[in-house]
C-alpha cells in the first residue's frame, strides 16, 4: 500500500477544450478544470501529490478550478491556458513547468470532445478533422511534450491517456463512428508509446471509461438514451463522478510499476455483453 501513493510527485493534467459536446463517455483523467478531471485532481492530492498543474483551454474555468483545488487541498495548484491543438503552446507550458519544478512525474491527459448522435453519412468532414485533431493528435502532442521532458531529465514517469470504451466497442443507440475511431486511435497510440518509451522508464497506459454520470449527461435530451445505456450495463447504472479516481491514482503510482501498454476498461460491465 505504500506504493499506492503519489507522494512528492508533480502531476500534470490536461482537460477537454470547449466544444460542441464535451466528452461525456470519458473524461477524464486526472487533474483538470472540469467534471471527472476535477475529481481525479482531488484524488491525486489525497494520494500525496506535491504539486498539481492543470492545462485547460478555458481561462476562467482553469483559474477557478486551481483556486478551488488549492483551497481544498492546501497544495500548490498551477494553471496554464493550453489548447491541445497547439503544439507550440503545449511545449511552452511543459517547458515552463519543468523549469520551475523539474520534469513531471505523471501526466493524465483527458483532452477530448464527442460528436454523438450524428449519422456517418451526414458527418461533416471538417468536424471529423477537428475531432481527430483534438482527441488523437492532441493526445499525442501532450504525451510527446511530457515524454521528452521526462527523457531529457532521465526521469521515469507515468503517462495516462483517457480513451473510452468506445475505442473497443460500438455504442448503442447513438451514432458516433468518428468519435469511436478517434478513441481507438488513442488506445493504439498508448500501446505504441509504451513500447517505444519503456527503455526510458516511462510507462504509458489508457483508461477507458464507460458512461459516466457527469453534468454533461444530466440533460433531458439524453434521458431516453441513458435508460438504454443502463439496461445494457450489468451494474445498471452510470459511473459516479469519482469512480475513476482509484484507477487514476493506481496508474500514476509505483503500485503499477510493471504495467505499461495496457488499456483498462472501467464501465460497470458494459463491454461484457
Amino acid at each position: 500500500m505504500q506504493k499506492m501513493s503519489l507522494m512528492g510527485k508533480l502531476v500534470i493534467a490536461s482537460h477537454p477544450i470547449p466544444g460542441r459536446n464535451a466528452d461525456s463517455s470519458d473524461l477524464v483523467a486526472s487533474s483538470g478544470a472540469r467534471g471527472l478531471g476535477n475529481y481525479m485532481a482531488r484524488a491525486c492530492a489525497e494520494a500525496g501529490a506535491k504539486t498539481l498543474v492543470i492545462f485547460d483551454a478555458n481561462q476562467e474555468l482553469g483559474d477557478a478550478s486551481a483556486a478551488e483545488l488549492h483551497s481544498k487541498t492546501g497544495l500548490e495548484v498551477i494553471f496554464y491556458k493550453v489548447d491541445v491543438r497547439q503544439d507550440k503552446a503545449i511545449n511552452a507550458a511543459v517547458d515552463a513547468v519543468t523549469e520551475r519544478y523539474g520534469a513531471p512525474d505523471v501526466l493524465i491527459n483527458s483532452a477530448g470532445i464527442a460528436d454523438s448522435n450524428i449519422k456517418a453519412e451526414d458527418y461533416d468532414p471538417a468536424m471529423f478533422r477537428r475531432l481527430i485533431d483534438i482527441n488523437l493528435t492532441g493526445s499525442f502532442q501532450m504525451a510527446q511534450a511530457v515524454g521528452k521532458a521526462m527523457k531529457k531529465a532521465n526521469k521515469p514517469g507515468s503517462i495516462v491517456l483517457v480513451a473510452s470504451m468506445s475505442g473497443s466497442i460500438v455504442n448503442y443507440p447513438q451514432e458516433q463512428s468518428c468519435y469511436n475511431a478517434s478513441k481507438a486511435g488513442v488506445i493504439q497510440l498508448g500501446k505504441s508509446l509504451a513500447a517505444e518509451w519503456a527503455k526510458y522508464g516511462i510507462r504509458v497506459n489508457c483508461i477507458s471509461p464507460g458512461y459516466m454520470d457527469t453534468a454533461l449527461n444530466r440533460v433531458p435530451a439524453l434521458e431516453a438514451q441513458k435508460k438504454i445505456w443502463c439496461s445494457l450495463t450489468p451494474q445498471n447504472r452510470l459511473g459516479a463522478v469519482d469512480d475513476l479516481n482509484g484507477l487514476a491514482v493506481f496508474l500514476g503510482s509505483d503500485a503499477s510499476a510493471f504495467m505499461t501498454g495496457s488499456n483498462v476498461i472501467i464501465d460497470g460491465g458494459y463491454t461484457c455483453y
